[in-house]
């Protein structure tokens, strides 16, 4: 009887530490991030097509207190109107959480080099890393679905991406691309419109938009982006 017992608490440890390992291998775990791959960026180009720069000048975030290094135009009018969003409608931009140009040249996937011409950003990117997913919640993700919708694929988000990084925001079309000329000619009008369009006064929530935001998602993934 007592080397019955022995076998069923050795088959029954042995199925915890299986489900666990199972469990374990399952769910995303936004501390434990495999090391990325990385490499040296060597074109003259982001990977969205803009040109490298060897410095950028630095853009308030609206409301925050904060400032980004960006390319200068429409990239920062867009880019800046992204994280004063996020400061306004998920949570509160501290010092050393937003990060834009680089001259750093070492990227764990091509999508990284686009910091390197001021075209992206990356929102707590040490909260969010590469090849994590699942590190926001649903409300905030709703904050994220329905700005990208707003901003009708001007910039994509890394949490779209194959390999994904949530905390990525960039420039989706080249340089003088009109859509993006547009896009930064709106928020402007916004932001000189009466409210404010954009600074805490969007509820993203409203049924309306969370359907204009799910049908964009749709579309989006439809098409690759």
């Amino acid at each position: 009887m007592r080397g019955e017992i022995s076998r069923r608490r050795l088959l029954g440890a042995t199925a915890v530490v299986t489900g666990a390992a199972v469990a374990s291998a399952l769910v995303p775990s936004v501390g434990h991030a495999a090391p990325p791959d990385v490499r040296t960026w060597r074109r003259s180009r982001s990977a969205n097509g803009w040109p490298v720069l060897a410095s950028a000048d630095w853009h308030d975030i609206e409301g925050s207190g904060q400032k980004v290094a960006l390319a200068s135009g429409d990239a920062a009018v867009i880019l800046t109107y992204v994280a004063r969003r996020f400061h306004y409608e998920i949570d509160q931009l501290r010092p050393g959480d937003v990060h834009g140009h680089t001259t750093v040249a070492q990227v764990a996937e091509a999508y990284e080099s686009n910091y390197l011409s001021g075209s992206a950003l990356a929102i707590r990117p040490q909260a969010y890393p590469v090849g994590v997913r699942g590190g926001l919640y649903p409300r905030e993700l709703v904050v994220i679905r329905d700005i990208l919708a707003e901003l009708e694929g001007v910039v994509a988000w890394g949490g779209d991406f194959e390999r994904p990084k949530e905390s990525h925001f960039e420039i989706a079309y080249p340089p003088g691309d009109r859509r993006v000329a547009a896009m930064a000619q709106r928020i402007a009008e916004w932001t000189r419109g009466p409210g404010g369009k954009g600074a805490g006064a969007i509820d993203a929530f409203d049924p309306a938009r969370l359907a204009r935001a799910r049908a964009f998602a749709r579309r989006n993934a439809r098409t690759g982006g």
